[in-house]
């Protein structure tokens, strides 16, 4: 079994953070999932927001037009995020437009082929330093949306089975 490296710390960001700027690096969680189904079937289910978002898990969830508004505890703290769908060429994207990233957008994409369908989700994200400190770190924040997006794919996958 290969031994892990340890994560080293990131003193460029530090020495910025300790002068006063603030340090804010993009990450992304990724997840794709294949099953048997129809993408018709599929696509209808991404697109009733307040079932799918349900399915993620999220404590609490509203939904008006194209605004979503999700509450989730995480540990101690509870999170609380507005969203808007927004343009994608994909079946469904949203991006935060309050709450506790810098920036944040999800899409998720559909694809088909031979009986089956492939979800795939994609979360770009960058933390508000100032507001989660350390609190919080993208590790947290990716562990836990691969959680959120793999508990919506379980959804997904029953209704396409029914």
């Amino acid at each position: 079994m290969a031994a892990t490296a340890p994560k080293l710390p990131n003193v460029f960001a530090e020495a910025l953070i300790g002068a006063g700027w603030q340090y804010v690096s993009m990450e992304s969680v990724s997840l794709s999932r294949s099953f048997e189904g129809d993408r018709a079937v599929v696509a209808d289910a991404m697109t009733d927001l307040k079932p799918f978002m349900e399915a993620a898990g999220f404590d609490g969830v509203a939904v008006d037009g194209d605004r979503i508004e999700i509450t989730n505890h995480v540990g101690l703290l509870t999170i609380e995020l507005a969203l808007r769908r927004i343009d994608s060429d994909g079946i469904l994207a949203y991006e935060q437009i309050d709450g506790i990233f810098d920036t944040m957008e999800t899409r998720y994409t559909l694809s088909e082929g031979d009986g089956t369908v492939t979800v795939t989700a994609t979360t770009d994200f960058e933390l508000d330093v100032a507001m989660v400190g350390s609190i919080l770190d993208g590790t947290i924040i990716a562990r836990q949306r691969k959680k959120e997006l793999s508990a919506q794919f379980d959804h997904l996958e029953e209704i396409a089975a029914e």
